[in-house]
């Protein structure tokens, strides 16, 4: 294994895990950020990535791709997880496995990695969309091959070898955000008897404290929206607009207990 290219979110893991690969097996590790709408970029992510040991680092605008192969196709066939979530997050993994495998390929790497646990589905759909795509690609997981540092230890590790790392407010959840959902979990919510905190919830107002309802018309084609009030939207606006107005009404909250591949 000379070569991998790891999935990079900016964030302190997977600053670590570049300087990590590099150590544990020798290798050259570039970097893949894709941008996914939402909020999901970090500013400053090439930069990061490049500090961190990167020999190369590729930030993917894939907002557009993700809402057209992905977004609308599980729309239309209204893929809702368990019967009650509207997939977001599990949508975007194989499009990142896409990408991965996409750089990989130009790159000449043999491997490719991402941040993962070993407790999950999103490790399995990782693995499995690389493997299907490409399957003379080897999958590393450093969460599950040994790197497991707590947050101080990462920071401490990062110190000592100079990564910049972004230093912000702990939130007591775990997030994941793109252009069509946003995934909020662990914390108090591991609890199914207690009902979600406020603080959970960015993008939605408190239903009970939501303005007088507005009327909106969504036109369709081949159950794909493409039209707002009457004014034709690519899908990338349209999805932001309709997020605006529908979290300020209170639409959107959906909670949920999910159950893992795994067997927890």
């Amino acid at each position: 294994m000379n070569k991998v290219v790891l999935a990079y979110s900016g964030g302190l893991d997977t600053s670590v895990a570049v300087a990590w690969l590099k150590e544990e097996f020798g290798v050259e590790v570039v970097t893949l950020t894709v941008d996914l709408g939402g909020g999901s970029l970090r500013a400053g992510v090439e930069r990061r990535a490049i500090s961190a040991g990167a020999s190369k680092a590729y930030v993917v605008d894939a907002r557009e791709r993700f809402a057209t192969d992905f977004v609308w196709p599980h729309l239309q066939a209204n893929a809702l997880y368990q019967g009650v979530y509207p997939l977001a997050t599990a949508l975007a993994r194989p499009l990142i496995a896409q990408l991965l495998v996409e750089v990989a390929a130009r790159e000449g790497a043999d491997a490719v990695a991402h941040g993962c646990t070993g407790k999950g589905n999103d490790q399995v759909r990782f693995d499995v969309a690389v493997h299907a795509l490409d399957p003379g690609l080897q999958v590393i997981a450093p969460m599950r091959v040994g790197m497991g540092l707590s947050r101080a230890q990462s920071i401490d590790y990062a110190a000592a070898r100079g990564i910049e790392i972004p230093i912000t407010k702990s939130s007591p959840y775990s997030i994941d955000v793109n252009l069509w959902g946003r995934s909020c979990e662990t914390g108090v919510l591991e609890d199914p008897w207690v009902t979600p905190p406020a603080d959970a919830y960015e993008w939605t107002v408190d239903p009970g404290r939501a303005p007088d309802p507005v009327e909106i018309v969504i036109e369709f084609e081949g159950g794909i929206p493409v039209a707002l009030d009457g004014q034709r939207l690519g899908p990338v606006e349209l999805i932001a607009r309709l997020h605006e107005v529908a979290g300020a009404h209170g639409v959107g909250r959906v909670d949920h207990v999910e159950d893992r591949l795994v067997g927890i």
